[in-house]
């Protein structure tokens, strides 16, 4: 593990750099990932200026989470789809399951979301 660090070849820089380009393509090709980033945005603006600490960390894991879970799912969808073009069984349940995990993250995201859009804007 340590072994990787030493190496000339590791640049965290560089790391970084994939995970915002990875990030950016999700964004501006999925449009599931940026509606869902442009609702989370004004939310957490107001929490931000209302100071309300608590509500800002659980609106950011909030998002965090839905983000964690609709690029896993993405990232799975087009795994499939080119590991196997036809239809196939097998194919869709693992498509089946992975838009499920993302929809309960969905679902927690609105949930606290609209109960934070109540608290702050109240």
């Amino acid at each position: 593990m340590f072994k990787k660090f030493r190496t000339p070849g590791y640049n965290p820089t560089r790391k970084l750099k994939v995970i915002l380009s990875g990030l950016y393509v999700a964004v501006v090709t999925d449009f599931s990932v940026a509606y869902k980033v442009v609702l989370s945005i004004p939310v957490l603006g107001g929490a931000f200026f209302f100071r309300q600490w608590v509500d800002v960390s659980l609106i950011l894991l909030a998002m965090g989470l839905m983000l964690i879970s609709e690029l896993f799912n993405s990232a799975i969808e087009v795994l499939c789809d080119f590991v196997e073009p036809q239809q196939n069984e097998h194919i869709r349940v693992t498509k089946d399951i992975a838009a499920a995990a993302a929809g309960l993250s969905i679902l927690v995201w609105a949930a606290i979301l609209v109960i934070e859009s109540i608290r702050i804007w109240a």
